[in-house]
């Protein structure tokens, strides 16, 4: 049995950022537990640029990012150990995790889950027809062409408009091949309109809206797929159905949080993000057990993951260290009129816990609409928002006084007004 303070699941950009902010708060006894053979996380596969505007104020690759965490990982001497899967964490914190040295047990005053998120299959979309060979998540032909080196297929058709699959769009562009469609089921993308606009439109790659892919053709191989209209309920119109020649098929259909572990332990989940219910100390139900990154909730930026992260580490350390943070009753925040969830769920009352993001995200396109947060009968933050989507989350930073009205409220609710009303 092994004992350690703060002991962190997953080696990903969270991961690694809760460590550094937890070791320069004063905690030394850490360790991080990751699966794969090298740190870094999904951000190993992703060598396009764009990551760390807001962070480093410059232009990264995914790699090149990851590795600046790494780095400062290594420069504190935190210890970590690859190649090692965690099978059950109990909710009085015991971990065991299996690695090629053998089965470790070990203990911790805290934990903090970073394990990231999983794609939905093929199998979660009931899509008919054969079960043919070319048919990946996105994610997965991410991987086998900038890793592996081989390349899916020449004529792709991608259902969904996730940011994984706007991005292998370019990718199979660029490797040689032809990408006929984006198909996207909702009348909406859930990727960010800068993916749309780099990937999709530079390329003069269509992007069908309220269309699904309804067949699958080929008995060895992807030969084409059948795809429709939906209606306003998301049924197919039968008589709209085109049929695309292709041999591959990439799926972009959303990401599920790695939450195995959390219910293992009892953790609260959300029905909404899959993810933990946390408070604002992104603690979850469990004493000690705290959840950020995209275990929590799926995000748009790695920069908004290592914020998230770097908060959790702030709070582990506390917690390991006696300050009393969990000993207060706790607001549920109510979310209404188009506001899907925020997190936090949870809002601690009567703390002296000032700095206070609210994150969220909203279920439809709205136009010309008001963020609004009421306190009681108080309106205590409202924002004039042009447009909300569902692929781009919501940041409210709520200042001192605001803050201080929400650790007072007997009843929190956020929700959409539109400007009209």
């Amino acid at each position: 049995m092994e004992k350690h303070n703060l002991v962190i699941v997953g080696g990903g950009p969270a991961g690694l950022a809760a460590a550094i902010s937890a070791y320069d708060m004063g905690e030394t006894d850490i360790i991080i537990l990751e699966r794969e053979s090298k740190l870094g996380g999904i951000l190993n596969q992703c060598i396009h640029n764009g990551f760390g505007l807001h962070t480093f104020n410059e232009e990264l690759t995914g790699p090149e990012y990851a590795q600046r965490f790494i780095d400062e990982v290594n420069k504190r001497n935190i210890k970590y150990l690859l190649d090692t899967t965690v099978i059950n964490i109990t909710n009085d914190k015991h971990i065991k995790a299996l690695s090629t040295s053998g089965l470790y047990n070990i203990e911790a005053k805290a934990i903090i889950l970073s394990c990231g998120c999983r794609e939905r299959p093929r199998g979660a979309i009931n899509i008919a027809g054969s079960r043919a060979s070319g048919i990946y998540s996105a994610g997965t032909a991410q991987k086998l062409v900038n890793i592996d080196g081989y390349m899916p297929g020449k004529e792709v058709v991608i259902l969904g408009s996730g940011d994984i699959g706007l991005i292998m769009a370019r990718r199979m562009i660029f490797e040689g091949a032809k990408v006929k469609a984006v198909i996207e089921l909702m009348p909406y993308s859930s990727g960010l309109n800068r993916n749309i606009v780099q990937c999709l439109n530079d390329f003069n790659i269509p992007l069908l809206f309220s269309h699904t892919v309804i067949d699958i053709k080929g008995k060895n191989r992807v030969e084409s797929v059948v795809i429709a209209e939906v209606d306003e309920k998301l049924n197919p119109k039968l008589e709209t159905k085109q049929e695309i020649k292709c041999d591959t098929l990439l799926l972009s259909v959303g990401l599920l949080p790695e939450n195995e572990l959390a219910r293992g332990a009892d953790v609260n989940l959300s029905r909404i993000t899959r993810g933990a219910i946390v408070d604002d100390n992104l603690m979850t139900n469990i004493e000690g057990i705290f959840e950020c990154g995209n275990v929590l909730h799926v995000h748009d930026l790695v920069d908004y993951v290592c914020e998230e992260a770097k908060e959790a580490g702030i709070k582990a350390y506390e917690y390991i260290n006696n300050k009393d943070i969990n000993n207060y009753s706790k607001t549920e925040i109510i979310c209404e009129n188009g506001v899907r969830y925020t997190v936090p769920e949870l809002i601690i009352k009567n703390n002296d816990n000032i700095p206070l993001t609210l994150k969220l995200r909203v279920g439809n396109v709205y136009k010309k609409v008001k963020l609004e947060v009421k306190c009681d009968d108080e309106i205590i933050y409202s924002r004039l928002r042009p447009v909300v989507a569902p692929g781009e989350m919501e940041k409210l930073d709520l200042k001192p006084d605001q803050v201080l009205k929400l650790r007072n409220a007997n009843t929190i609710k956020v929700y959409l007004r539109s400007i009209e009303e």
